[in-house]
């Protein structure tokens, strides 16, 4: 394979699974096999892109390091226990190795400073190597003036400074750095790039010299196995967890204590198609998910802190109104930014438009108070309990709830069409109303018990009567209206009916439903949603199948006593996963990663299948 021309646009776009990603739990970069940083977003997960090109080979920026020798192999793998990514690049001249981080020297430093860290060492023979780097900032929108100072270059835009330090000479060409190099076997050079006034002005324009970059390199090495030192798993598949819970970890924004979705944006849910989404914001329902996720490993201080964000976000709520919840927010708990597209950008494979913002944050989605009452009852069960401040809004959200629980939304997975009444939003309802009076009743909370009783069961019996269709003997993705039959559409949601006891794995319900999804929606252990032609979403082209729900598909098995039928789907679904164990949202019919990437509604729901399963095996 040829090691690139350097030149903006001249390589190809590799796969999204041909990635590996890094951060310092305030923003993320995702690594090629190739050795280019093809997105990075400064300075939070929801800022602008500084290096774009996944989404525009041409505009949208990027920083590589490559041999100028054709590269025969390439290896990308984690140092172990770590965030800490290693690309090896091998040629007929021998083999270079690119040591990826960003350094985190200890939890909630108040001295953090932003930087991307990439040493090249030479592990054998000789190599020449060039590098360039191409910021493009504010998705390749913003001017860029350049100035440099021998071993660093300025990078300034209107709303942000990228300074560049190397141990080798720079030079400018237009708006890149770029260096040619030669390395001997023990030889190394490093390269830092900083982000932020602030952060240059302290790090100044001095090189980063190897003994410094060992000193970043091990204090970042201990700051993660000292983290996931703390996971309580010790099963059968530890490698595998413990990179879902270091890629979660990845995702969470520490000074605020958010979850993000996903540390990218625009990457398609079919190749070359409309479904195209940003992600890098606080989902409701993911980062409650990952929040229990978290809670079995025995991570309770990132449960804390999403508890005090989640706390911060239904005061505000309430502030403003006793209205409905918004199914979204960004990290600071802020309204999500109007949808818009950047029409300049080519987007990943020529897929579009790439979308900014995200127009679901408008939706209603009534599922998303059953998964926020739920966490909180977790947290409130395994952790030191919650506040009177947060049980008295709880209390108001509830109200709210009441009143409404059994109107149409867009639920889960948030379609673009007229809203429906659907079966996964009633189910949430009900666990909210419940997880309400398990708390009340276990700690002798105040509130109107009888009340909320009454509405569960009307939901209860709401769910059992109108959205069960004795027809084809299973539930259905959407709740008929009285004395009507629902349609037959079987919707893989409802996977998680016994996860969250509604309903017993082994009741014959549960099990046609099952059937039934067994039949329309798995093909080998891969899950689809729903069908999308039974029930179109407003967008064109088909999509992949869900992970999410493949590994909910596994869960469903191990709680119906089918364990070895569990343990099959769930080591199929480990071979969809990355070289480095990272998944994106879905798996095409080719087998391909689509959707943002890595995505943390799969990883969470890894580690729920992969626990509960080593529970019941032998």
């Amino acid at each position: 394979m040829s090691g690139g021309t350097g030149e903006t646009g001249a390589r190809a776009t590799l796969p999204i699974a041909d990635h590996g990603v890094i951060g310092d739990l305030r923003t993320a970069a995702l690594v090629a096999t190739d050795g280019r940083v093809d997105w990075f977003c400064a300075p939070r997960f929801d800022s602008p892109s500084v290096f774009g090109s996944l989404l525009d080979a041409d505009e949208g920026g990027f920083w590589e390091i490559e041999p100028v020798c054709d590269v025969t192999a390439r290896h990308q793998f984690y140092f172990p226990d770590t965030n800490i990514l290693i690309t090896r690049l091998l040629t007929v001249h021998g083999m270079v190795e690119i040591q990826d981080f960003m350094p985190v020297l200890r939890p909630h430093d108040p001295d953090h400073r932003q930087r991307l860290v990439r040493r090249v060492s030479c592990v054998r023979g000789s190599m020449t190597l060039r590098a360039r780097v191409a910021p493009r900032p504010d998705y390749g929108r913003a001017d860029v003036q350049v100035t440099s100072h021998e071993q660093a270059v300025d990078f300034h835009s209107p709303d942000l400074l990228v300074r560049l330090r190397a141990t080798v000479e720079l030079e400018v060409e237009g708006a890149d750095a770029v260096t040619e190099f030669c390395l001997e076997q023990g030889e190394a050079q490093v390269f830092v790039l900083t982000c932020g006034e602030e952060a240059c002005a302290v790090d100044g324009s001095e090189p980063v010299g190897p003994d410094e970059a060992t000193g970043l390199f091990d204090a970042t090495v201990g700051f993660w196995r000292s983290w996931i030192s703390h996971s309580r798993y010790t099963g059968r598949w530890r490698e595998r967890v413990h990179r879902s819970a270091l890629t979660l970890k990845l995702l969470t924004h520490e000074p605020t204590g958010a979850i993000v979705a996903a540390p990218t944006m625009g990457l398609p849910e079919v190749e070359g198609g409309e479904r195209n989404w940003d992600y890098r914001y606080v989902w409701i329902r993911d980062a409650a998910f990952s929040l229990y996720a978290l809670l079995r490993l025995g991570f309770m201080d990132e449960a804390e802190a999403f508890i005090g964000w989640l706390a911060r976000c239904l005061r505000d709520a309430h502030a403003d109104g006793d209205g409905p919840l918004r199914p979204m927010y960004t990290i600071d708990g802020a309204q999500v930014p109007a949808e818009t597209t950047l029409g300049h950008l080519r987007g990943y494979g020529g897929a579009s438009p790439v979308r900014l913002g995200n127009g679901a944050a408008e939706q209603s989605q009534l599922d998303v108070y059953g998964e926020i009452v739920d966490s909180v009852y977790l947290f409130d069960k395994h952790g030191p309990g919650i506040s009177h401040e947060t049980w008295t809004d709880l209390r108001r959200v509830l109200d709210w709830l009441m009143e409404n629980w059994d109107q149409a939304d867009e639920s889960i997975w948030e379609p673009r069409v007229e809203r429906q009444h659907h079966t996964y939003s009633r189910l949430m309802c009900w666990v909210a109303v419940e997880r309400m009076i398990r708390m009340a009743r276990r700690r002798g909370l105040p509130g109107d018990i009888a009340r909320w009783s009454g509405v569960r069961d009307a939901i209860y019996e709401q769910i059992m009567e109108r959205a069960w269709n004795p027809e084809t003997a299973a539930f259905t993705q959407t709740v008929a209206g009285p004395g009507q039959t629902p349609a037959s559409v079987v919707d893989a949601s409802l996977l998680i009916m016994p996860m969250v006891k509604f309903i017993a794995p082994n009741d014959p319900r549960f099990r046609s439903t099952m059937a039934a999804m067994e039949k329309e929606l798995v093909v080998d252990s891969l899950v689809f949603r729903y069908q999308l032609s039974a029930a179109p979403d407003g967008l064109d082209g088909s999509e992949g199948t869900f992970s999410l729900c493949s590994f909910w598909w596994v869960e469903a098995l191990t709680r119906g006593g089918r364990a070895e039928e569990a343990r099959v789907a769930l080591e199929k679904m480990f071979t969809y996963s990355n070289h480095v164990g990272l998944y994106a949202e879905q798996i095409g019919v080719t087998g391909r990663q689509l959707g943002n990437f890595p995505q943390a509604f799969t990883h969470l729901a890894l580690i729920s299948a992969a626990v509960n399963l080593d529970r019941v095996l032998p």
